[in-house]
């Protein structure tokens, strides 16, 4: 069975230890971390397969629509599902279907960490009470960036460098082993029914009851030019389209509104002057 490099591990290991580490700037941490799509990306860099590794994670995106965290744990973490379950895809050869089944369960115990995570911080909080009884400002700022950060990268980057360079090789080869048999057909279908369950919550989540005929047009449109072979960018290029319309036609009723209502206000006040 093919493996891993020290290398591609390790920097597989590096790019997810940056990303729950929370070390980017502004909001590209929790969107790299709510998302599996650029982890994906750089695992298909890294492994020289870009095409197949985006088909992969396209479809491990599907079961994380919807997911978001207002600071916290997570139930599960996607950057370390999709670290995983698409190297491992890559490795076995495994379909979409099969890297969803594997990426939930390491998703699992990915949050797991990511709650150790927070243990270890609860000590590094210590140095943060001394910094500010000192009023030391650059000890603050160490306490409370440099710290963490450390303390997240030596956590995460030796389990999953391990996780990448001996577990994803086993656990590609016990899939393929199993390749034809009913338990990886089990598989499969559990991973096809995680997407509609992603999908769905997303509709759950963003799905307003006057938003919904949107959802059945994009579900229609796509299953009536399904034998065209029409790309996701002529997709995209209708759907800006039909939101532009009805965001024209909201902002002309609202306009017409405004307007009748000034003209009822200025009705009423010539009806005062009268008096």
């Amino acid at each position: 069975m093919e493996t891993l490099s020290i290398w591609q591990s390790l920097i597989i290991a590096l790019w997810v230890a940056a990303i729950m580490s929370r070390s980017f700037l502004g909001g590209a941490t929790l969107t790299l971390r709510f998302s599996p799509l650029m982890t994906g990306l750089v695992v298909g860099v890294v492994m020289g397969d870009i095409a197949g590794a985006m088909v992969i994670t396209a479809a491990i995106q599907l079961i994380y629509m919807g997911v978001f965290s207002p600071g916290g744990t997570m139930p599960s973490e996607p950057s370390i599902a999709a670290a995983i379950a698409v190297s491992v895809a890559l490795l076995g050869d495994l379909t979409p279907e099969a890297a969803i089944a594997v990426a939930v369960p390491v998703g699992l115990l990915g949050s797991y960490l990511y709650q150790f995570r927070f243990f270890i911080n609860t000590f590094l909080g210590k140095a943060t009470d001394r910094a500010v009884e000192s009023l030391n400002h650059s000890g603050i700022s160490r306490s409370v960036v440099l710290y963490p950060t450390i303390a997240s990268f030596l956590l995460f980057v030796p389990l999953v460098f391990i996780a990448l360079y001996w577990g994803a090789p086993v656990i590609a080869d016990v899939i393929t082993t199993l390749e034809g048999t009913v338990f990886l057909h089990i598989l499969e279908v559990v991973g096809g029914g995680l997407a509609a369950i992603g999908i769905a919550t997303t509709i759950y989540v963003i799905g307003r009851r006057d938003y919904m005929v949107f959802f059945l047009l994009a579900y229609f449109i796509s299953v009536i030019f399904k034998d065209l072979n029409i790309t996701m960018v002529t997709y995209a290029i209708l759907g800006t389209l039909v939101a532009a319309i009805f965001v024209l036609s909201r902002n002309n009723t609202a306009t017409k509104s405004s307007a009748a209502d000034s003209t009822s206000a200025g009705e009423f006040d010539d009806d005062d002057d009268d008096f």
